[in-house]
């Protein structure tokens, strides 16, 4: 029986077939790792996005009559008018917490967060106290001492990150009708000393500095400036206050 001769046409065609379906199988063996990995890097950038959104995205303001917003309306207080235009800048806020009373000192603002027992983390965290420690005449040696710890307890607020704190400078209620009949230049004198003092501690710590008193001192020829109490800054005020905010502010969340 005469063997057949093998056809080479049909070897090759097999020969291609072959090779093609050995590659076929390796390319979908080696695509496998890569889908695993992409799909753990979009779990693990969903998980951060919804940390941000649920734990930093939180503002905490410390102050006194300034912050709470002595002689306005809720809506016209700065820690809300800031929530309000970093709104607009597509920064929603989930929390804004206010400790803040009028005629507190920095002694009376340190004695509420202690009794309070706050220990939450925040976004943000502003301070502004000091005008009722120059307007009982207390030392500016004290108001040192309290606001450091002030300030130190503001970045522990801020998960330890002072580029997370804004401290704002003291308002001249010297310029107000409040202070008729007193020596304004006196006052503005004591005032600029305090500042100073906040300034300086400030810069230490590699905090946001904000200085509103310029605009406070405003108030002497615009008398809009002022609320009704003839004492207080108005929302007018206020507003003028966060526009020179909004800067620190925008750079603490654009970060997170």
């Amino acid at each position: 029986m005469k063997k057949m001769k093998a056809n080479p046409i049909i070897m090759f065609v097999t020969f291609v077939f072959l090779f093609m379906m050995v590659n076929s199988c390796k390319a979908g063996d080696e695509s496998k790792p890569e889908d695993t990995q992409n799909t753990s890097d979009e779990n693990s950038d969903q998980e951060s996005n919804n940390e941000s959104d649920t734990t930093l995205m939180t503002y905490l303001a410390l102050g006194d009559s300034y912050t709470i917003g002595e002689g306005v309306t809720v809506e016209d207080r700065y820690p809300v008018q800031l929530q309000g235009q970093l709104e607009e800048n597509s920064i929603h806020l989930e929390e804004v917490k206010i400790i803040a009373q009028t005629g507190w000192t920095t002694g009376q603002l340190l004695s509420s967060i202690e009794s309070s027992e706050l220990n939450e983390q925040y976004g943000m965290v502003s301070l502004l106290i000091g005008v009722n420690n120059q307007y009982r005449g207390m030392s500016i040696d004290h108001y040192r001492e309290e606001f450091l710890t002030l300030l130190e307890m503001s970045i522990e607020f801020a998960g330890h990150n002072p580029k997370k704190v804004i401290v704002l400078s003291i308002p001249d209620w010297g310029v107000t009708p409040f202070a008729e009949g007193q020596d304004r230049e006196k006052i503005a004198r004591e005032i600029d000393a305090f500042n100073l003092v906040n300034f300086e501690e400030s810069e230490k710590k590699g905090v946001h500095y904000v200085d509103v008193t310029g605009i406070s001192r405003q108030a002497s020829a615009q008398p809009n400036l002022i609320a009704g109490d003839g004492l207080h800054p108005s929302g007018t005020m206020y507003a003028l206050w966060v526009e020179k905010m909004i800067p620190a502010a925008m750079s603490i969340y654009e970060k997170q």
